[in-house]
């Protein structure tokens, strides 16, 4: 029953394509420009992510980031950002791997993240490389699946390529898999709130700020960028006011959350 919604569900110009190409990502571009809620929620998260730099990361200097930019359009909003990805794709200004930035030491203010941190096969790596570019003072802003009922529900039986393993043993994912397909959405959850201790004997440089669940319906009710949009582009106001309507509730039925990761200024 559930594959068949799935499979009913899934938008019909990313259906056939490889998830781990480059045509998957430019067909994600089209659909994220044609769907007005979609839009209006990507929009939203970049100023989630901007909200949190400005509150968190103050006056340290540096350069903005994103990692995993995709099909995403964060300049739209923040032409300061500077996009990258692990694909050669047309938008995007930078190619590369998240464990090996392009980038001086201490020259970065900050990296955002969009549902990308649960993609990489060495998160460890990752925080590591972040450490050595970040200025202190600075930090990442990771936007990543939450681990509440409806959360774990929802994304153990969505994606057909992606898993949802919060008993998962290993932060490290298995080698030989695509960007797309090498994932496991509860990896967030395993690191930041799991293991907690470990992460923070392994990075103590690295403070957990801030871990706030968000968006349900209106992620929902857009499709995302491989799902169809269940209601019309006329409902985004409203979708809008019942996200906020529904806040008290995030706890239970938030399908995401913002983590923001500071680096400790040195005495």
């Amino acid at each position: 029953m559930i594959e068949t919604l799935r499979e009913w569900l899934v938008d019909p110009s990313v259906a056939r394509l490889d998830v781990d190409s480059a045509e998957f990502s430019v067909a994600h571009r089209r659909v994220l420009q044609r769907k007005v809620i979609l839009r209006s929620l990507f929009e939203k998260f970049y100023q989630e992510c901007r909200s949190m730099d400005l509150r968190f990361f103050d006056a340290c200097p540096g350069i903005r980031i994103e990692i995993g930019s995709g099909a995403g359009i964060i300049r739209d909003f923040f032409p300061d950002v500077i996009t990258s990805d692990i694909k050669q794709l047309p938008f995007v200004e930078i190619v590369l791997t998240a464990d090996r930035l392009p980038f001086a030491d201490c020259s970065i203010r900050a990296i955002y993240a969009i549902n990308v941190f649960h993609h990489l096969p060495s998160p460890t790596r990752f925080l590591n490389e972040a450490l050595r570019v970040l200025h202190s003072g600075g930090g990442l802003v990771l936007i990543e699946p939450f681990h509440g009922p409806v959360a774990a529900w929802l994304f153990k039986n969505l994606h057909k390529t992606e898993a949802y393993e919060p008993q998962a043993e290993s932060w490290e994912t298995p080698n030989g898999m695509g960007p797309f397909s090498n994932a496991n959405q509860a990896l967030s959850y395993m690191i930041f709130k799991r293991d907690r201790e470990r992460f923070e004997a392994e990075f103590p440089q690295l403070e957990i700020v801030q871990d706030q669940p968000h968006t349900h319906l209106w992620y929902i009710l857009s499709g995302g960028l491989n799902f169809r949009q269940l209601v019309p582009n006329s409902f985004a106001t409203p979708i809008r006011f019942l996200e906020w309507a529904l806040s008290p509730l995030d706890r239970w039925i938030a399908l995401q959350h913002t983590i923001v990761l500071r680096k400790r200024v040195s005495a």
